[in-house]
Parts: structure tokens; C-alpha cells; sequence
């Protein structure tokens, strides 16, 4: 029972739009009616600005890491498999929330989030790929990709020195690694014409 009311809180909180509440609070508007229309955080940041961006994108990692340590509160001594299931019930809240009719964001700062919780260093560096690429391209698209390659990198290489212990969280990144990219489709395409869109850091 434990376990099944862990993956229902997981979901619920995954599902939580933090974007689209902070459209509605700041600006009074659908944040899905602008922009790119998704309710992510590279989309708060475009319309609602840098500050709320951040908040947004900060509030969306913590759904993520909350779900997997609330597994490690609710459940005694879960397994990693446990704690997997918990983050990807966590994902999938965010990128089909309930709240939404099931259309949410990309699952990005989420799936961040768990993997914090999971594998706090070969995240770290996929983290610090991540800014340093958005910083330098002001692609966030891009920085996404590469830092779900990264950590799928920084794993391997870990699992493999370690004969593989670590083998389910390496299954999991992997499978949530190419869900990225999936859902990134559109981003790739403009990418490569040369048209997608840059962000800026500015107050709005």
C-alpha cells in the first residue's frame, strides 16, 4: 500500500504546472497561449522573465528530487527499481499532467530532479554541461540534449568501473535520455536550419 500511495504522490506532484500557476498569478494569463505554448520553464523564462524562469525551472527540479526522497521516507530500505519507478511516475506527471488535460512540459527539469536524487554526480556534470551550453549558445534546447547525454555518458562510464551495480539507474537514464530526445524532435530540426529560438535573461 505504501508504495502504490508513493507513486500516486509522485504523479500528483509531477503533475503540479508550476509555470502555467506562475502565468496566472503574475500576468493573469495562459502561459500556453505564448511562446513555444509549453509549460515548461524555458517557456516561463521567455514570457514571464528571468526571475520567474529560474523559479520555475528551480520549482520543477524539486518535484523530481521531492518524489524520490519521499519514496525514501514512505517506504522502508526501497529498492533502486522502487526509486525509479517512482521518479519516471514523477516525469510522466509533468509531462502528461492531470491538471492540464494531460499536456504538459518536456519532463527536462523534472527528470533532473530524480536523477539528483539518484545519482547526485554524473547529474552534477550534466548540470554543469547544461549551463555552461545555455550560457554560451542561449539555446536551452540544446544545453538539454547534451546534458541528457552527458549524464548517460557519466553513468556508463561509472557502471562499467563498477561492473555494472548500478545497472537499472543505467536502463532508466537511457530510456529517459531518448525520451528527451523524442520530445526534443522539433528543437533538433530547427537546430540544424539554424532557426531555433535563443533566450535572453532579461526582467520582463
Amino acid at each position: 500500500m505504501n508504495i502504490i500511495i508513493t507513486f500516486f504522490v509522485a504523479y500528483i506532484l509531477g503533475s503540479i504546472p508550476i509555470s502555467y500557476i506562475m502565468g496566472k498569478l503574475i500576468k493573469g494569463i495562459d502561459i500556453r497561449d505564448f511562446g513555444s505554448g509549453n509549460v515548461g520553464a524555458t517557456n516561463a523564462l521567455r514570457i514571464l522573465g528571468t526571475k520567474v524562469g529560474v523559479f520555475t525551472l528551480i520549482m520543477d527540479i524539486g518535484k523530481g528530487f521531492l518524489a524520490v526522497n519521499i519514496a525514501r521516507l514512505i517506504i522502508h530500505q526501497p529498492s533502486d527499481l522502487i526509486l525509479i519507478i517512482t521518479g519516471l511516475f514523477a516525469i510522466l506527471g509533468h509531462i502528461f499532467t492531470i491538471f492540464l488535460k494531460f499536456k504538459g512540459g518536456k519532463g527536462v527539469a523534472t527528470s533532473a530532479g530524480v536523477f539528483i536524487a539518484l545519482v547526485p554526480i554524473p547529474m552534477a556534470i550534466a548540470l554543469f554541461v547544461f549551463i555552461i551550453t545555455v550560457w554560451l549558445s542561449k539555446f536551452v534546447s540544446l544545453g538539454s540534449i547534451l546534458a541528457a547525454l552527458t549524464l548517460f555518458i557519466s553513468e556508463l562510464v561509472i557502471n562499467i568501473r563498477n561492473s555494472f551495480a548500478e545497472l537499472e539507474i543505467l536502463i532508466f537514464i537511457i530510456i529517459v535520455v531518448l525520451f528527451i530526445i523524442i520530445r526534443h524532435k522539433s528543437n533538433i530540426q530547427r537546430l540544424i536550419k539554424g532557426n531555433e529560438n535563443k533566450i535572453s535573461f532579461k526582467k520582463k
